[in-house]
This record gives structure tokens, C-alpha cells and sequence, in this order.
């Protein structure tokens, strides 16, 4: 019997090599102690999850996945706007953007924008996940029109959003 055979002849071993599904260097390896209070954003982990709320008495101190990516720069999400259109109104749709960083990092800490910056092809926005650049997509779209496509690398778990109008 050989090292890829299983028990029976024929039969492939499939338990030698496991692959990470999505690999995200952000995601903490051990279990976070709870509850824990973000030193930077002040957001607390309880029940598994980041919420923000009133910071209790025995907390930890710890540092949240989105608060290490902002510090490092090194984002999830990238959302690139161009066009005609975009130029024209760039402010109304930045003020859009906004908007809806709020609503959703109201409803989850991890969801922000980390820089937004302009060069001569247009406006380019970093986030902190993959699902903040989809969301602001989506509303472009639905306020606007305009070109929307998705370009999703499931092993780095990183979301490229491009917007045109």
C-alpha cells in the first residue's frame, strides 16, 4: 500500500493535506477573551461577535480585526469609481458613501472605510471587509445606473468593486 492509498485498493487518502477555505490574516487563530474592549474603536466582543455597546467593568483589552487594517493598510475591499458622471457629481456621491459606511458600521463594527483617495483615472475607496464596497455598490447602482462589476478572490478574502458612469 502506498502513502495516497487508503484502506482498500483503489482508494485515495483525502485526509493528508486541509486547505483553508478563505484565508483572512486578520482572523484571530485563538479565542478572543470575553467580554474584550477595542483600544482604538472601543468596540466590544461578547458572544462571539463585535457589537458596539457600553463597555463592561471586567473587559479585556484587545485590538479588532478592523482597527489592525486600518493601521496596517491592508484592506479587504476596494471600490474604484470613474466616469464622466462621477466626476460631475463626485461629491453628492461621496456624501452617498458615507451614508451608507454609517448604516452599516451601525450595525457591524468591522464594516469601514479606511482611506479614500483620488488620482487621475477617478476615486479609489479601501474598506476593512468585503461586504461595506458591495453594499456601496449596490446603492450607486440603485441611485444612479451606471457600470457595476465584482472581481472576488475567495482564498485572500478580498472584494475589488469598480463603479463607472
Amino acid at each position: 500500500m502506498t502513502g495516497t492509498e487508503g484502506g482498500f485498493p483503489g482508494e485515495k487518502r483525502t485526509d493528508r493535506l486541509i486547505h483553508e477555505h478563505v484565508h483572512d490574516p486578520y482572523r484571530k487563530r485563538k479565542k478572543i477573551q470575553e467580554p474584550s474592549v477595542c483600544s482604538e474603536c472601543s468596540a466590544v466582543y461578547n458572544r462571539g461577535r463585535w457589537i458596539w455597546g457600553d463597555r463592561p467593568d471586567n473587559a479585556h483589552e484587545e485590538t479588532c480585526p478592523a482597527c489592525e487594517r486600518v493601521k496596517d493598510n491592508y484592506p479587504a475591499g476596494i471600490l474604484n469609481l470613474s466616469g464622466e458622471f462621477f466626476g460631475d457629481h463626485r461629491e453628492e456621491i461621496i456624501n452617498l458613501i458615507r451614508n451608507e459606511e454609517e448604516k452599516e458600521k451601525g450595525e457591524h463594527p468591522l464594516h469601514r472605510i479606511i482611506t479614500v483617495e483620488d488620482d487621475d483615472k477617478g476615486t479609489e475607496i479601501t474598506t476593512t471587509d468585503i461586504h461595506l464596497p458591495r453594499r456601496i455598490g449596490e446603492a450607486l447602482r440603485s441611485a444612479y445606473g451606471g457600470d457595476l462589476d465584482y472581481h472576488y478572490e475567495e482564498e485572500s478574502y478580498f472584494l475589488r468593486v469598480n463603479w463607472a458612469r
